[in-house]
């Protein structure tokens, strides 16, 4: 099985034994560091090179956040799970290009979910893995609000599913409705169902009809609206390689 290294940074000792007695039930995962504040976790992680770093928001000195912000101007930067106190910065760890935002407390649920996130996108995911991961969805139906009544989206009906600050963008042909649930856990749920083409979006595989390049040297997939007229969304760099081998298998 491949390794992962992991570096942790916590300023809290205590939080940085609990994350490394938690990694234990995993085999593959390698704790080579820690550092307790945002300066060492640079200077760790340019020296020790790991995969992944869990990284703490609040701390002396250089915040989580600005430290994934610099990271993610990497090109070899390491995936980051943040693990912190509050629940309020989840919008921004997304936007520092986060894999995971935990919350303390950790809970062994969350952490395993987080590391298949990880072993997926490293491509480190064996099939016994993989077939524990993926698991039937529980729901063939979203539940959203309409003018104070609940109104019920079949699954097939979804093209794409779009974060949006507390809410998450149900988009189908019909139009667009908000839900009241994270992106990341319905990724959890519907895994078989879409993939994530940027850390904001996930998008219905049924409704994909190709992925374009487009001049820029970006690229988008192309979702069939209706007949005779699609749209594309853009796809981020760190998930090209994963949307294109996922596509390859449609």
């Amino acid at each position: 099985m491949s390794q992962i290294n992991a570096l942790l940074v916590d300023d809290e000792p205590l939080a940085r034994r609990r994350l490394t007695e938690l990694l234990k039930a995993f085999d593959d995962i390698r704790c080579i560091g820690e550092a307790d504040n945002g300066i060492a976790a640079i200077d760790s992680i340019n020296k020790l090179k790991p995969d992944l770093v869990f990284l703490d928001i609040r701390m002396p000195g250089q915040d989580g956040l600005a430290v994934a912000q610099e990271l993610s101007k990497k090109p070899d930067a390491p995936l980051v799970v943040f693990c912190t106190a509050y629940d309020d910065q989840a919008l921004a760890a997304f936007d520092a290009q986060a894999v995971d935002y935990l919350v303390k407390p950790l809970k062994a649920e969350r952490l395993a979910a987080a590391i298949v996130r990880v072993r997926r996108i490293l491509g480190r995911e064996n099939q016994e893995q993989a077939a524990v991961a993926i698991r039937p969805a529980r729901r063939t139906q979203l539940s959203v609000r309409v003018r104070g009544q609940i109104k019920l989206i079949p699954l097939p009906e979804v093209l794409y599913l779009l974060a949006d600050t507390k809410y998450v963008e149900v988009h189908t042909r019909a139009g667009t409705w908000l839900l009241e649930e994270s992106l990341v856990q319905l990724e959890e749920e519907f895994t078989e169902q879409f993939i994530r083409i940027h850390r904001c979006c996930l998008v219905a595989k049924a409704a994909i009809s190709g992925l374009h390049k487009l001049p820029s040297g970006e690229s988008q997939v192309i979702v069939q609206l209706e007949p005779g007229r699609s749209a594309g969304l853009d796809v981020s760099r760190r998930n090209l390689a994963q949307v294109k081998k996922q596509l390859h298998t449609l």
